[in-house]
C-alpha cells in the first residue's frame, strides 16, 4: 500500500481490509481474488471478520504528508482499494474508523479520495466537526450501471462534501447522469448530477454536483464488455456539463459488438492480440478530452 499505478491517484491506503458484494459491479471483485489467493478467503463475505492493518501501514501516510508539505505539493490517497470505509459491518470497531478520521484530520496536504459502494452509510459515519466537508477530503461513489447510479448518486449528492466524484467502473451499461430517476417527490424531471439541477418549480432549483466522473471498463478474468459509446457518452456529458472526466481504461473483453466493438482501434487490437485493456488512453487521445485537474473548493 504504496505508490500505485491507478493513474487517478497517487497513493493507495487500506486503514483494514475486507468486505462483501453488494452489486453487479462486485461480481468480478479485483480484492476478493486477492484475499482468496493471499488469506484464503478469510476477509470476505457477509460473515468474513475485516482485519486492521499494521501500524507500520497507518504511518505511510504521515510519510506522504510530509513529503508533499515539503515539496510544496499535493499527493492524492485513495482509500479503500481493499476494503469499504463506510462499510458498516461488525467487525469493523468503531475505534478504527476513529483513528482514520484523525489520521486524515492530521494529513492536510494530502487529498484523500473516499470510494464507496454504500453511501447510505456516509452521513451518520462522518466525524463530529466535519460540517459541509473537510478540504482536503473527496467523497465518491460508484454507479457501474443505471440502476446504481439512481440509487446511489442522489444519496451522495445529499452528503456534505467539498469535492464529489464517481467511478463508473467497471461500466457495465449506459449511464445517464443528466437525469437520474431518484424517486424523489417534487424532482418529478430527475436530477442532474453533473450541473446540481433538481428539475422542480419554475425555473427549476439547484443542489450539489459531482465534480468528476471516472470511467473504465472491467478488466481480469471474466470480464464484462463495455461499449465505447457508453464511455464516448459518459464522456460527452461530462463536457456539457464542464465536469472533469477522466478515461481510465477500455477494459480487458471487447465491446457488444463482439471484436468490432466500434473502436477506432478493433482492428489492430484483433490482428496483434491485444485486449482492450490499454486503449482507454488512446481513446482518450484520439477523443481529444484529458482530464482537468482538480480544484479543491473552500
Amino acid at each position: 500500500m504504496a505508490a500505485t499505478t491507478i493513474e487517478w491517484t497517487d497513493f493507495t491506503f487500506n486503514p483494514w481490509e475486507g468486505c462483501q458484494k453488494v452489486s453487479p459491479g462486485c461480481d468480478h471483485c479485483y480484492a476478493e481474488a486477492r484475499d482468496k489467493r493471499f488469506s484464503g478467503g478469510r476477509l470476505w463475505g457477509p460473515h468474513a471478520a475485516r482485519r486492521l492493518t499494521s501500524d507500520a501501514n497507518w504511518r505511510k501516510p504521515l510519510a506522504w504528508n510530509r513529503a508533499a508539505a515539503a515539496a510544496g505539493t499535493r499527493a492524492r490517497v485513495f482509500c479503500a482499494s481493499l476494503a469499504d470505509i463506510f462499510d458498516t459491518h461488525a467487525s469493523v470497531l468503531p475505534a478504527w474508523r476513529a483513528r482514520l478520521w484523525a489520521l486524515i484530520r492530521a494529513t492536510p496536504h494530502l487529498d484523500w479520495q473516499l470510494l464507496t459502494k454504500r453511501p447510505q452509510n456516509i452521513a451518520r459515519l462522518l466525524p463530529e466537526d466535519w460540517g459541509d466537508g473537510w478540504p482536503h477530503v473527496w467523497l465518491g461513489t460508484t454507479a457501474e450501471n443505471q440502476p446504481e447510479a439512481d440509487r446511489r448518486v442522489p444519496v451522495l449528492l445529499a452528503a456534505p462534501a467539498r469535492v464529489r466524484f464517481l467511478s463508473v467502473e467497471p461500466m457495465l451499461g449506459p449511464v445517464n447522469l443528466r437525469h437520474l430517476d431518484n424517486g424523489l417527490r417534487g424532482h418529478a424531471n430527475g436530477i442532474d448530477a453533473l450541473t446540481g439541477y433538481l428539475g422542480s418549480g419554475m425555473y427549476g432549483d439547484w443542489g450539489p454536483r459531482i465534480d468528476l466522473v471516472i470511467c473504465g471498463g472491467e478488466s481480469g478474468p471474466g470480464a464484462r464488455p463495455m461499449h465505447p459509446d457508453w464511455a464516448r457518452s459518459l464522456r460527452d456529458q461530462c463536457v456539457a456539463a464542464k465536469a472533469a472526466f477522466f478515461m481510465k481504461q477500455m477494459g480487458g473483453a471487447p465491446g457488444a459488438e463482439g471484436d468490432n466493438c466500434g473502436c477506432a482501434l478493433s482492428r489492430i487490437i484483433r490482428n496483434q492480440r491485444l485486449t482492450c485493456y490499454a486503449c482507454g488512453r488512446i481513446f482518450v487521445t484520439r477523443e481529444a478530452i484529458d482530464a482537468p485537474k482538480m480544484e479543491r473548493r473552500r
